[in-house]
Formats: structure tokens, sequence, C-alpha cells
């Protein structure tokens, strides 16, 4: 819930248009509580992920480090690594427990089909959806093949989630991934 939760903040953030100034450190003083929640259990319920993880921190810590990257110039490859990891990730850990399909180990992490699927699914429509608002704005974005290359590497990244690691390859891979591969995009505005 936490991963769900804090997804659609950047989206709010954009939309009101939150400064620098405010956005970076408080992004990072939301990093630094939940290092301290991690360490002292302060509200359990936010570590409550059945398995030993820094994956709050390190989520936090690329909200962190992706704002301080593009915040508020490239709004887009912020939204759309913290929406791959907020509505796929958290998907993926709701689906992929609840429903009955093929499971395995990677290392030392449980995974299933129905999970790895709704995470590829749902990456691909977030960032389907960011690419049309991308357009109607005249921002760059990857031409739409594209999109399913990097909702492949999202997924498969978050396949290596030992720790919550995936917490921090996700959303910059994704980020980056967004960044350049729209740069490279022909026919659309570069925007600084």
């Amino acid at each position: 819930m936490v991963h769900i939760g804090t997804g659609p903040v950047v989206v709010l953030a954009w939309w009101l248009q939150i400064d620098r100034a405010v956005a970076l450190p408080a992004a990072a003083l939301v990093t630094i509580a939940t290092a301290l929640n991690h360490r002292f259990r302060l509200l359990p319920a936010v570590e409550d992920v059945g398995r030993h993880s820094y994956g709050t921190i390190a989520y936090g810590g690329s909200i962190t480090l992706l704002l301080a990257l593009y915040w508020p110039l490239q709004p887009l490859p912020v939204a759309a690594g913290v929406l791959v990891m907020a509505c796929g990730d958290g998907l993926a850990g709701l689906v992929g427990p609840a429903l009955q399909s093929p499971r395995w180990r990677l290392l030392g992490q449980g995974k299933s089909l129905a999970g790895t699927t709704g995470m590829a699914m749902v990456s691909l429509l977030v960032l389907l959806a960011l690419s049309v608002l991308a357009g109607a704005s005249g921002q760059p974005a990857p031409a739409w093949p594209t999109l399913l290359l990097i909702a492949g590497a999202a997924t498969a990244l978050e396949q290596l989630s030992g720790y919550g690691i995936d917490n921090l390859s996700v959303p910059l891979a994704t980020a980056l991934l967004w960044q350049q591969l729209s740069l490279s995009a022909p026919g659309l505005p570069l925007t600084p």
C-alpha cells in the first residue's frame, strides 16, 4: 500500500507545480523518516512485508534521486519511474499472492506468473498513459514500441528484488530509459 499511495504524490506535485526547493527536501525527509521507522519500528505496518527488506528506504531514496536529477524541468521521467514502481510493483505485490499461478524463487524471493504479468501490463499501461500526456503537452516521449522495452526492463528488474533493491533499480532504470529514449525519439521537440 505504501507503493501505491506514494506514486500519485509525484503527479500531484507536478500538477501543482511544486518547486524543487520544496519537493526535494520533502522527499529526503520522508526517506530519513522511513529509515528511522525501519530501524525503530515506530509504524510497524509500513515494514510488514513478511521478509527482511530495505524497500521503503530504497523507494524514498529513488524518488529523492529522481527529483534531484529531473525536477521540475523534466517531470515525465520522474513520473514514469515512480508510477511504474507504484502501480506495477504495487499491483504485483497484491495480485501475486492472491492468485493461483506458477511460482518460482529468484535470489531467495518468491515470484509468480500472476504478479509478474500484472507488473508488466500495468507498467506498460502507465508508460502509454504518460506517453499520451507527453504528446498532448508537446513533450518528448519514447515511441510506443520502445515503451514495451522499458516495461520489459522494469519487469525484469522487479524480479531481482532481494532486500527491496527493486525499489531503487526499477524507478531509476525506468526514468533513465524514458529520458534517454525520449531524446532519441524522431520528430519530437526537446525540452530543457
